[in-house]
């Protein structure tokens, strides 16, 4: 099969912040028919006990920061990586270069028509964009990510807070898009309608 066979078509970059639902409408986009390659699965993997990353963090960051198996131990990096930019500068620069070839490496093995990547932090990585045939952000309000986040993740306010301050604004994400969801209910129907929506534009 020829290269420009092989290449997906369409190449969407999805976005949202934490607790917005876009890990949901990934779900919904694969099940009718796209690729999705999902940015924070594959970092979880780079810093799973063995995963690529972690000889660099265990060098690095030290073994306070190390599970008991050998994986990164996220709770205590978050907590770190909050309070020290320059630490958060220097996990980042150990994990993306792995999470982008990874990334570089399904995308060109995909022979997809409609190939969605799910990046948490794409509107913070100007890299991203000309990579992209379009944007899609899901957007809520700040509240309810707020409370979806904390019933998920069991996090307390400052947590969450903190969190929510290390991504992009609302209006960033949102002057960044071509396409975007709301989805700021709790009827997962509303979500599918939109999924489906998007399925029929992007051609599956």
């Amino acid at each position: 099969m020829s290269e420009s066979k092989r290449r997906p078509l369409l190449k969407v970059g999805l976005t949202g912040g934490i607790g917005s639902g876009k890990s949901s409408l990934a779900r919904m986009l694969q099940i009718r028919g796209a690729e999705t390659i999902d940015a924070d699965a594959i970092a979880r993997t780079c810093t799973d006990a063995k995963g690529a990353a972690m000889p660099s963090i265990a060098q690095i960051f030290g073994p306070d920061f190390l599970t008991a198996d050998g994986a990164l131990d996220r709770q205590r990096m978050r907590e770190h990586v909050f309070a020290r930019p320059e630490a958060r500068q220097t996990l980042e620069g150990i994990v993306h270069p792995l999470v982008s070839a990874e990334i570089g490496r399904r995308t060109l093995a995909s022979s997809a028509s409609c190939l969605v990547f799910d990046v948490p932090l794409l509107v913070e990585s100007p890299r991203w964009r000309f990579q992209l045939d379009l944007v899609l952000v899901v957007d809520c309000t700040p509240e309810t990510q707020k409370r979806r986040v904390q019933i998920r993740s069991g996090w307390d306010h400052a947590t969450t807070e903190s969190v929510m301050r290390s991504q992009s604004p609302r209006a960033t994400r949102l002057a960044a898009a071509d396409l975007v969801v709301f989805n700021d209910g709790n009827d997962i129907a509303e979500l599918e309608q939109s999924a489906q929506w998007l399925a029929n534009r992007f051609g599956l």
